[in-house]
């Protein structure tokens, strides 16, 4: 996977908070080409525990985490466009956030690492995309942290995109999303194994915390009718008739694998401060902080799904509702699904279709642009 240095010493990165970052490393994917126009890219910003795989194949064999949005033939039709994913300010695949070096071979940041605001992303996405030779581009994409970021890029430079795909998200977190997060970093900031942020330096790992707080979220992301149809009360083993306090039900047993794999693919660090980013993330605080995008004609899409309680179509109608109180051209839809706030990863029939189109309504452009 391509890194590429965006930001050091001599020009750093200078954050919403006025801090800077003198050494900012961003892992990269891409797909299919550039065109000549330099319009023909889709940009895809992932969730609170994705990466720049996309598609795939990684290197341990497991497919890319959007096997069903993109590729060729799929609604981002990686034989029309270039598409770009990073790994996000911040993260721990690549991309440089509070796990790593404070600069060449230096200490790790740990908790000393600057706090992030949506921005931010916004501001070292837009650096990428300029690296790469992009003049505009056709189209932002993301789902729930993802789809923020979308929101936010739209927001400040809509001149940066002709079209934004927002899906599942939320423009504002509720008390019970903020909740269900605080209680997710608290078990990571108590396990012993934490070390105060020091566990890459001491050795430790804060394992327990860390796998709380991967199964606690699962269990937001999926609806109860799913739950109900994947596990229901199965028992994990033929002939088990419960008893004790080990993995007994089906349900259970997935939410042990689902917090061991975790564990293996993500640090406890960027948990912590990618959760809070989302957790302040409210654009629309700013008065008329949507008109330039009426102006410049950016149009928006706009998903929500029926099952999905954790980001609920309550919250794709507040971002319509503020965007169209503004001018902006939204098209938006709830899509019929059983799976929850996964669905936006999984192939749903309607929800590609509605991807499809908007994103084909209007080919790659000739003019100039922004990023």
């Amino acid at each position: 996977m391509p890194t590429v240095r965006l930001y050091d010493a001599d020009q750093p990165l200078t954050l919403a908070s006025g801090q800077q970052l003198e050494l900012v490393d961003v892992a990269y994917t891409t797909h299919g080409t550039l065109n000549e126009s330099g319009d023909n890219a889709v940009f895809i910003c992932h969730a609170l525990t994705g990466d720049a795989q996309v598609i795939g194949p990684r290197t341990d064999g497991r497919p890319g985490w959007w096997e069903t949005m993109v590729g060729p033939g799929r609604p981002i039709d990686t034989d029309r466009y270039f598409v770009i994913c990073p790994n996000l300010l911040g993260g721990c695949q690549g991309t440089t956030g509070p796990s790593c070096a404070r600069e060449d071979g230096g200490e790790i940041w740990g908790l000393d690492f600057p706090l992030l605001q949506m921005a931010d992303f916004v501001t070292v996405h837009r650096a990428l995309a300029a690296h790469l030779g992009v003049r505009r581009l056709h189209a932002a994409v993301g789902g729930s942290l993802g789809g923020m970021q979308v929101l936010q890029w739209a927001l400040d430079h809509p001149e940066d995109l002709r079209h934004a795909v927002i899906i599942a998200a939320s423009s504002r977190l509720t008390a019970q999303n903020i909740a269900f997060s605080a209680v997710a970093r608290e078990a990571i900031l108590r396990d012993p194994g934490f070390a105060g942020g020091r566990y890459g330096e001491t050795g430790s790992v804060p394992s327990t915390g860390l796998s709380i707080a991967r199964m606690m979220a699962h269990i937001t992301y999926l609806s109860e009718e799913a739950m109900s149809e994947k596990f229901g009360r199965r028992f994990q083993s033929p002939g088990r008739t419960g008893g004790g306090f080990g993995i007994d039900f089906a349900v259970e047993s997935y939410l042990a694998h689902q917090a061991t794999s975790f564990l293996n693919r993500f640090d406890a660090l960027s948990y912590l401060y990618l959760s809070r980013v989302m957790d302040y993330f409210d654009p629309f605080a700013t008065e008329g902080v949507a008109a330039r995008a009426a102006e410049v004609g950016t149009d928006f899409c706009v998903i929500s799904f029926d099952s999905d309680w954790r980001f609920d179509t309550g919250h794709s109608l507040r971002i319509v509702d503020q965007l169209l109180d503004s001018g902006a051209s939204v098209t938006f839809r709830e899509i019929p699904s059983p799976w929850g706030h996964d669905s936006f990863l999984l192939d749903v029939d309607r929800y590609q279709d509605t991807v499809r189109a908007f994103l084909s309504h209007h080919g790659p452009e000739e003019d100039g642009g922004g990023v």
